[in-house]
């Protein structure tokens, strides 16, 4: 009988930005299917990543300094003795008005979203490329990168970048080391509600062909996927795991002068 294609026992994983939200769910989805993980973050959170009775080891970083983010690469090695999957998950924006947004702010959306998820990649597969089973990068974008928001003008450029970066990637460094991204749409976390609102973000589901938002366990699903061997000839995707993206706003706003 096939062994489980999910069971990634001896495994080891490095998750970016793995001490909440998305990041701490992606850490414990791996941790569940038996690999080992190492999750980094600017400072250790009060609970840790932890599944498989297993727990996330934690690195201190900030993955924007290119030798921090080397640093956290040799911490998983020197932890595990191998790196087999990186997930690029840190990143993230305050809106910001385009007109006004200092020129320093724009330098550390850019550094967040698309350099750093670099320095981690180049460092990673200096590891895996070195390995007979080679490894898997996976990088978390946003829907922002095909379809741009007010308010997000320097992070929609960062996501665009890290979109073309992954294809840039994965036909440079194939076959050792696979490269893929996913494109996330809203994803119900505790940060969300300060955007969208506790309600359930309802009114935001409400655009969704799904019918409701992502939970942070869809994201971790398919960086399982991604990671594991039933991707095995996946190499510069996009999957897009956001219900089918939002109803376009012509459609609603007729549809909205139908009803009244």
């Amino acid at each position: 009988m096939p062994g489980n294609p999910l069971d990634l026992t001896g495994r080891a994983v490095v998750v970016t930005g793995g001490t909440k939200g998305i990041g701490f769910a992606i850490a414990e989805a791996f941790l569940r299917s038996g690999a080992e993980v190492l999750v980094c973050g600017r400072n250790a959170p009060e609970t840790f990543p932890a599944a498989g009775g297993r727990t996330a080891v934690f690195a201190a970083a900030d993955i924007r300094d290119p030798s921090a983010a080397a640093g956290v690469v040799e911490a998983a090695v020197r932890h595990f003795g191998r790196l087999d999957v990186l997930v690029n998950n840190a990143g993230g924006s305050p809106d910001a008005d385009a007109a006004t947004v200092s020129p320093r702010f724009v330098e550390k959306i850019v550094q967040l979203n698309l350099l750093a998820p670099f320095y981690a990649a180049q460092a990673a597969n200096a590891v895996m490329a070195r390995q007979a089973e080679g490894g898997s990068i996976v990088n978390i974008g946003s829907v922002s990168a095909h379809a741009p928001q007010p308010g997000t003008a320097a992070y929609t450029a960062a996501k665009a970048g890290l979109l073309a970066l992954t294809r840039a990637l994965a036909l440079e460094w194939a076959p050792a080391v696979r490269v893929n991204h996913i494109t996330t749409g809203p994803v119900r976390t505790e940060a969300a509600e300060t955007v969208y609102g506790p309600d359930g973000s309802a009114a935001v589901a409400g655009v969704i062909p799904m019918g409701r938002m992502a939970v942070p366990s869809d994201v971790a699903d398919a960086c399982l996927y991604l990671a594991g061997p039933l991707a095995s000839y996946v190499n510069g995707a996009d999957l897009a795991v956001h219900g089918g993206g939002e109803q376009p706003g012509r459609y609603l706003a007729a549809r909205s002068a139908v009803c009244d």
